[in-house]
């Protein structure tokens, strides 16, 4: 397993912008696990596939071919060949994708994918189990969280800057639901690990909580520097999108 850092919490608590941000400082491929869970969501939407039938969710779940490219700044999410980026950040897709969540088979399969992506090379991956159930054995464990209406705020803005119309009261009732169903599921709550390092990011700004996050990284032991010479091997990790 290469270098390995995880960023955990809840919905809006900043793991994505923290997580990119990070990434595209240390030269890291940049892993939004949540992402291939909603492309997922909308595979199952358009395909009218219902939860109730099992055999037909796992045909659908062990068809979807996905992958991830792109940088940081630019993620790229591809589900049986297309780009649905920005398909996948509707609240349809949201509920659906926490829904998949609790499901054995789709966490099974996603599992795979995402330690398929750590050994080809460091990454910085955001999630909700990563530092407890897919990379247990993370060099560094980030657990975020932030106020509920803060995060219920910055979920409304975002919606909104991507032009989706949304009420505010709505994303707050929304965020609960989903909050509730991750931490209570059976496979994989939504939990810190024991050895993760808590931020309350409530009255933090992204680069305060970059920040942070990077001079935990850096002071690693096993953190991957450039090499000194031409000599001692090749240089810092580059930051390119890896097939999922």
């Amino acid at each position: 397993m290469s270098f390995v850092v995880t960023i955990d919490g809840p919905a809006a608590a900043g793991k994505s912008t923290t997580a990119r941000a990070v990434a595209s400082a240390l030269g890291f491929l940049y892993v939004d696990t949540g992402a291939l869970y909603r492309a997922l969501a909308l595979k199952v939407l358009g395909d009218g596939v219902s939860l109730d039938d099992e055999p037909a969710l796992a045909r659908c779940v062990e068809s979807a071919e996905l992958s991830l490219s792109g940088s940081p700044s630019h993620s790229q999410v591809w589900l049986d060949g297309v780009d649905v980026a920005d398909q996948i950040r509707t609240p349809a897709v949201s509920e659906m994708s926490s829904r998949l969540a609790a499901r054995p088979l789709v966490r099974r399969r996603l599992v795979e994918c995402q330690r398929a992506l750590a050994l080809q090379g460091p990454v910085v991956a955001e999630g909700r189990d990563l530092g407890t159930v897919v990379f247990p054995d993370a060099d560094v464990k980030i657990f975020l969280d932030a106020a509920p209406e803060i995060r219920a705020r910055r979920r409304h803005q975002e919606l909104i800057r991507r032009g989706i119309p949304a009420r505010i009261e709505e994303v707050a009732a929304d965020l609960e639901r989903r909050d509730q169903r991750d931490r209570t599921r059976v496979d994989s709550p939504l939990v810190a690990a024991p050895d993760a390092v808590r931020l309350d990011t409530t009255k933090l700004g992204v680069q305060e909580e970059v920040e942070e996050v990077l001079k935990r990284v850096r002071a690693h032991p096993r953190f991957p520097r450039p090499a000194t010479s031409p000599a001692s091997g090749s240089g810092a990790p580059g930051g390119a999108g890896l097939d999922g």
